[in-house]
């Protein structure tokens, strides 16, 4: 069964091997990607969803988006992660496609209203995208298949804060909308996604078997497996919005639970993401007032990443 979904994405090295899995898997339909600050500014990150569909031999609309947090600062790209150009600071051909005409949220609203009920979004950056789109029809929430958010994070902790994942963390008050607008949602996020190691054969086998994409998602992981090896002591690295994708398609490598969700965007927990379980009773119940979602709390990491390798081998 096909899946038709619009790739909410800051591309980043994370971002482009799951754009691989989204243009090579037989049962996604890419309708189109729209852009985010995140990973990198706006402008690379139109630039390289461009250029990655451009790679694999696809004309993907790729609409532009939001360039800035919808109320804080936005915090400098995380280069160190991702290098100055999103792609491990390897040299990159020129593009020569232009992005969509229309904001990331029109193209959001025009695209569902297109296709009531069928199209899932798949967001892996911050937001604000997908934020903005509900503020342009609010009826959206009745009009998506399905909502898919790699952020978050519930029992694993941060990995930009002590407590905050960095996609929530780079703009809270879009994500406190998102995940609480009541549309069928589900957040796959650190308690996940660090269970996940992508290693060095299996990039080997997705380069072999990736042509000219696969040359530039092997160079710019090598980048990234650095930061990796430093950080988390691990020979890989983590696939982080490739999982969102391994969730649409094979969702029974994960477990979830129903419950809750909420976001904190003040203090020293800005951008924490707050759980409470469905049906479970606390001191008030404030923490139980938002519409019910779902959250990925456990994977079979090796099959995740043998499918991601499977996909793109």
């Amino acid at each position: 069964m096909a899946h038709p979904i619009i790739f909410d994405t800051d591309p980043g090295v994370d971002d482009a091997q799951a754009i691989a899995i989204a243009l090579a898997h037989p049962d996604i339909d890419l309708l189109g990607m729209t852009t985010t600050f995140g990973n990198v500014n706006i402008t690379t990150a139109t630039h390289n969803a461009l250029l990655l569909a451009e790679l694999a031999d696809r004309q993907i609309p790729v609409a532009q988006g939001a360039a800035a947090p919808l109320v804080k600062p936005r915090h400098p790209a995380p280069t160190h992660i991702h290098g100055d150009n999103g792609l491990g600071n390897i040299a990159l051909p020129e593009v020569q496609g232009r992005a969509d005409p229309r904001s990331a949220a029109q193209f959001i609203v025009d695209t569902v209203n297109a296709r009531p009920g069928e199209v899932s979004l798949v967001a892996v950056g911050p937001l604000g995208n997908l934020a903005a789109a509900l503020q342009l029809d609010p009826a959206l929430i009745d009009k998506v298949k399905q909502v898919i958010v790699m952020g978050g994070s519930i029992r694993e902790g941060g990995n930009v804060t002590p407590v905050a994942e960095a996609n929530i963390f780079n703009d809270p008050h879009a994500a406190a909308r998102v995940l609480t607008a009541g549309w069928p949602l589900v957040m796959v996020g650190l308690d996940v996604t660090h269970r996940c190691v992508l290693g060095p054969d299996q990039m080997a086998r997705i380069e072999a078997g990736q042509g000219r994409l696969g040359q530039v998602l092997a160079g710019s992981y090598a980048f990234y497996r650095d930061f990796y090896q430093q950080m988390l002591d691990i020979d890989g690295c983590c696939p982080h919005d490739s999982c969102a994708l391994a969730w649409l398609v094979r969702p029974e490598l994960f477990t979830t639970q129903r419950g809750h969700l909420g976001v904190a965007t003040l203090g020293l927990a800005e951008g924490q993401t707050l759980f409470a379980p469905q049906g479970r009773g606390f001191i008030e119940e404030r923490w139980s007032r938002t519409p019910l979602a779902d959250v990925c709390l456990g994977v079979d990491g090796d099959a995740v990443v043998e499918w991601i390798t499977d996909t793109l081998a």
